[in-house]
């Protein structure tokens, strides 16, 4: 799988429903991207820790510049803020990244899941 098109990517809004997707992952030996159905918002969240691994130094990096990238335009985010540009925590193993609309939350997890997908990203 090199990537989710943004209509596949699974969504969920309760921790069970979470849960079962964590476990079906670790059951296929995949990485999780996904999207939940927050309170105030959608989150794109990814995660590597159940397959033991993390994105390297590079994928880390080139992941954190195409989200800052594609959030540069959003109104009132600071440039200079690495949390604010990237919409929440993008590090080596796991990430949370805060949207405000669905379409939105799709269209990211899309881009996320290509580097977390690519095991040439892993160490």
């Amino acid at each position: 799988m090199d990537q989710l098109a943004p209509p596949n990517v699974p969504m969920y809004e309760t921790r069970a429903e979470g849960r079962d997707l964590w476990e079906r992952c670790a059951d296929h030996g995949d990485p999780v991207v996904s999207v939940r159905d927050g309170e105030r918002g959608y989150i794109v969240r990814y995660d590597l820790d159940h397959l033991d691994r993390r994105l390297s130094t590079t994928a880390l990096r080139d992941l954190r510049e195409r989200i800052r990238s594609a959030r540069a335009t959003v109104s009132g985010v600071d440039p200079e803020s690495q949390t604010e540009a990237v919409g929440g925590e993008v590090g080596p193993v796991a990430g949370d990244l805060h949207v405000e609309t669905e379409f939105e939350a799709r269209q990211l997890a899309s881009h996320v899941s290509a580097f977390v997908f690519d095991p040439e990203n892993h160490v």
